[in-house]
């Protein structure tokens, strides 16, 4: 093994006691001796302070600590990059804001500082952020600014913090971490379970990596976990007045799910309008938007009071929109009727077969486009109950008409099919016969065809959901116009 010794003085004496026939050799290593890297005393190269994400030593000046007493994360960051991606960091280090309530301290500061050498001096201002949990469980970490006070030679003259005391949560368990050591060739040691608080350093990391253009590490196979994941990053985000920085980031994940996507809006309309608002994704709120204002007022109870006001306004004029379009094809569709072969309108005294298929096609739109009459008992209450101590049962829901309309666009035999009008025929035995039956078909199966093209404005689609694969009970035609986006409206 060839040693390379540092001193001088070993040198000298190497010099002398080398041999003739290995001064060459020497002479080589000698060279490549004084251009190794310096060794320091532990064996290893000399430590080079780290200079990139997430600590960034020589160019940061924002220290971020996330600690909730079973481990930490420190950030070393820069104030330029937090202050154009989030309000709170721009509030947070400005003059106003790190200037009050310093007092007479800051002027002795500065009157120290003065006196020493200006090259000795390292005028670094450094900000420093630790993460407070709260004092309950319902309490939201936020980060609070901790005042500093920069020393001559720079950096942070406050005693580091201890870190804070393990929160009333069940730690990490420990088991099978020792084990003898005559069990070590068969050990294998179970995967630690989770911090309960790794969803929150997931989360500051994520918005720290999105501020830093680093993809965040959000679950890309499975979208219900994704949805839980970018849900509590926006709302960290929105905290912090980042949303605009945040919001693309998640919509352009999310958007990579595809048709899987569109398919999960589709189970959870309102949770996904509230994350498409707060993204600023207008293919995930209009997505949403279609659903909701279809199926309204399904939806009111998840989103009143947990969105912005413009957005319910958005909805309730959507739902108005729909509203006035289907009555207007409504009073279309009770003037729909059949003629004669001499193109006169049927009548009982033209042709009372033909008026009966009007007549029935009529009372089946009537009994289907207006709500059940409400019933004169009283409501029946939960079962179980005992003397009315129990609530009544739940109103049921509220009627929605876009099932009717997706009969009517379908056609077919969706509705009035073949044993509905057998039934008919048969309570007039005197009109009731194979002939009669055909011709009655005949005749409501046009009727069909007109109420088909008469209810073509409700079929319209605005959803990227692939309605092939099984149609919606409600209507899925409202646009969502580009101005209607009212985070737009500004």
């Amino acid at each position: 093994m060839v040693s390379y010794p540092d001193s001088q003085s070993a040198e000298r004496t190497l010099a002398i006691r080398r041999p003739p026939s290995v001064s060459s050799h020497s002479s080589r290593a000698s060279t490549v001796r004084r251009h190794r890297p310096h060794r320091s005393h532990f064996g290893g190269t000399t430590y080079q302070p780290q200079n990139e994400f997430p600590v960034f030593t020589h160019t940061g000046d924002v220290e971020i600590v996330i600690s909730n007493g079973r481990k930490e994360q420190r950030y070393v960051l820069h104030k330029l990059i937090l202050t154009q991606c989030s309000g709170f960091f721009e509030a947070g280090t400005s003059e106003e804001w790190s200037n009050a309530g310093e007092g007479s301290s800051v002027s002795q500061n500065s009157a120290a500082l003065a006196r020493v050498p200006s090259g000795a001096r390292q005028e670094k201002t450094r900000w420093r952020y630790e993460l407070d949990w709260g004092k309950g469980e319902d309490d939201l970490p936020m980060l609070v600014q901790k005042k500093t006070q920069p020393t001559m030679f720079g950096g942070d003259a406050t005693p580091p913090a201890q870190p804070p005391p393990a929160r009333n949560k069940p730690t990490a368990p420990q088991s099978g971490f020792f084990r003898s050591m005559a069990n070590f060739s068969t050990l294998h040691v179970p995967a630690a379970e989770s911090d309960p608080d790794d969803d929150t350093f997931r989360d500051y990391d994520n918005l720290f990596k999105i501020f830093y253009n680093y993809s965040p590490a959000l679950d890309a196979v499975n979208i219900a976990s994704a949805y839980v994941e970018c849900k509590s990053l926006l709302l960290i985000a929105d905290m912090y007045d980042a949303l605009e920085v945040i919001g693309p980031r998640v919509d352009h994940h999310l958007l990579r799910f595809q048709g899987r996507l569109w398919k999960q809006i589709a189970k959870y309309p309102p949770s996904y309008l509230k994350l498409g608002y707060m993204a600023r994704s207008k293919a995930i709120f209009a997505e949403a938007m279609v659903h909701v204002v279809g199926q309204w007022p399904q939806g009111i109870n998840q989103l009143r009071g947990q969105i912005a006001e413009p957005v319910i306004e958005l909805i309730e004029d959507k739902v108005d929109e729909t509203d006035e379009l289907k009555a207007k094809i409504e009073v279309k569709l009770f003037r729909l009727s059949l003629t004669t072969s001499r193109g006169e309108r049927v009548s009982p005294s033209s042709n009372w077969l033909d008026w009966l298929a009007v007549s029935l096609f009529r009372q089946w739109l009537a009994e289907n486009t207006n709500p059940p009459p409400a019933p004169i008992l009283k409501a029946p209450r939960a079962p179980g109950s005992r003397n009315g101590d129990n609530a009544p049962l739940p109103p049921p829901p509220a009627f929605n008409t876009g099932r009717v309309f997706r009969l009517l666009g379908q056609g077919g035999s969706s509705y009035l099919n073949h044993d509905e009008c057998k039934r008919f025929l048969r309570l007039n035995p005197d009109q009731y016969n194979r002939d009669n039956l055909r011709r009655f078909e005949r005749r409501i199966d046009e009727m069909k065809v007109k109420a088909m093209d008469t209810v073509k404005p409700l079929m319209r689609n605005f959803l990227e959901l692939d309605l092939r694969e099984g149609g919606l009970p409600y209507l899925t035609c409202t646009r969502i116009d580009p101005q209607d986006f009212p985070w737009d409206e500004s």
